[in-house]
C-alpha cells in the first residue's frame, strides 16, 4: 500500500511539473513582442534609363554607359556602369543587338547580291533593337553555266 501511495505522489508531482512547464512556455510566448513589419518605402524615383555602351577603345570590348533617373527624393540620379560590347556581333545593327541569321539566299543576277535575314536573339542592357534585319553581300565570282549534256563523237571502226 505504501508503494502505491508513493507511486501516486510521484505521478502527481510529474503531472504538476508538466502543467508548470506548459504554463511557463505559454507565458513566455505571450510576453514576446512581435516585430513591427517594415513599411515599404514609397519612392518617387523613376526607373533607370541607360545610354548605349561606349567602348573605351575601338568599336568593341570594355566600355561604360551612363544611367539617369528622376525624382525629388532620390539620393542618386546619375551613375556610370561598366559594360561590354561583344566583338563578334554585327555592329551595323547596333552594338548591343545580337541576331540569329538564316542561310544566304540565292544570288540575284540583276544586282549580283545575295541576302539573308536575321531575327533578334538577344539585346544587352534593354537596348532598342529591330526585331528582324536583312543584310546583303556581293555574290562573288559569277560563272557561266556549263552545258548540261556532253556529246561524244565516236569514230566507227573499219
Amino acid at each position: 500500500m505504501q508503494q502505491q501511495q508513493q507511486q501516486r505522489r510521484m505521478f502527481t508531482a510529474a503531472l504538476l511539473a508538466l502543467v508548470f512547464i506548459l504554463a511557463a512556455v505559454s507565458t513566455t510566448e505571450a510576453g514576446k513582442k512581435e516585430k513591427p513589419e517594415k513599411k515599404a518605402k514609397k519612392s518617387d524615383c523613376g526607373e533607370w534609363q541607360w545610354s548605349v555602351c561606349v567602348p573605351t577603345s575601338g568599336d568593341c570590348g570594355l566600355g561604360t554607359r551612363e544611367g539617369t533617373r528622376t525624382g525629388a527624393e532620390c539620393k542618386q540620379t546619375t551613375k556610370t556602369q561598366k559594360c561590354k560590347i561583344p566583338c563578334n556581333w554585327k555592329k551595323q545593327f547596333g552594338a548591343e543587338c545580337k541576331y540569329q541569321f538564316q542561310a544566304w539566299g540565292e544570288c540575284d543576277l540583276n544586282t549580283a547580291l545575295k541576302t539573308r535575314t536575321g531575327n533578334l536573339k538577344r539585346a544587352l542592357h534593354n537596348a532598342d533593337c529591330q526585331k528582324t534585319v536583312t543584310i546583303s553581300k556581293p555574290c562573288g565570282k559569277l560563272t557561266k553555266p556549263k552545258p548540261q549534256g556532253k556529246f561524244y563523237f565516236l569514230k566507227a571502226a573499219r
